[in-house]
């Protein structure tokens, strides 16, 4: 996942994207770009869009018009597992783990989601899949040390506390193994002490070269963790920038940062 010597480069390109629900218009025109390397935050009121753009970007939503590039490559018509097939993940607002499942048998899962292990193969134990195994349950651990929950890897994933079950979702993200994550409120509903553990996460996720777009309403940790910050208001684009620019920006303070960011979930 280094990549130093692409960093500053696009990695994400969102060119003239627009989604229309009937004769609703939830994105209007939304032009940006995550550069290799970057922590982008993507903020704005309840409503505002943020949530059905990352269904456009990640081949859940099909916009009304506009393209998504990748790295250069258009996301045009594909399909959400081949677009993380291109090593560009994410996560969802809500819990998305295997709740009957042990926390190292969720990441296990997404492992051979993407592995060359046959899942069949490996149950059945045959010789040719027992090296391939072996290197997954390894991956497998590396992942769960980095978000940090290795110590519950034997416990039922549904009886985690709340906190710990977003970080899962990271790691079924990461099994993936992805170039870029995009993060839908990965915070909600976190206790300081889990959200100043995420900022590390993030900032750990930065050192090995993956690149972030976040959708968050934690303005302190949006604050502390972005290199820009991209701010929407009733589908449009309304400023652009660095943390400390968006804070003084009077048109994000009259649409957000005045009373929305006293609200820290839901979209």
């Amino acid at each position: 996942m280094d990549a130093r010597s692409t960093q500053g480069q696009p990695a994400l390109s969102i060119e003239h994207i627009a989604v229309h629900f009937g004769g609703l218009v939830a994105i209007s025109d939304m032009n940006f770009v995550v550069n290799e390397g970057e922590v982008v935050s993507l903020i704005g009121p309840n409503g505002a869009g943020k949530t059905t753009a990352f269904n456009v970007f990640t081949g859940f939503l099909r916009p009304s018009q506009g393209e998504v590039r990748y790295r250069g490559t258009s996301l045009k018509n594909l399909k959400p597992h081949e677009v993380t097939s291109l090593g560009l993940a994410r996560t969802f607002q809500r819990t998305s783990v295997f709740q009957s499942v042990s926390v190292f048998e969720n990441v296990m899962i997404g492992l051979h989601r993407r592995g060359r292990s046959r899942l069949w193969d490996t149950l059945l134990a045959l010789p040719r899949e027992r090296e391939s195994e072996r290197e997954l349950r390894a991956r497998a651990a590396e992942i769960l040390a980095l978000v940090g929950i290795e110590r519950r890897s034997r416990e039922l994933a549904g009886s985690l506390a709340y906190g710990d079950q977003r970080l899962l979702g990271v790691a079924l993200a990461l099994a993936s193994d992805p170039s870029m994550l995009l993060l839908d409120e990965p915070v909600s509903g976190m206790n300081a002490t889990e959200t100043a553990r995420f900022m590390r996460l993030l900032d750990g996720l930065r050192g090995l070269g993956v690149t972030i777009l976040l959708v968050e309403h934690d303005m302190p940790m949006v604050m502390g963790v972005s290199d820009r910050i991209v701010v929407l208001n009733y589908g449009r684009i309304i400023a652009e920038g660095p943390p400390a620019a968006i804070q003084g920006n009077p048109e994000v303070i009259r649409a957000y940062l005045g009373q929305g960011a006293k609200k820290r979930a839901g979209d």
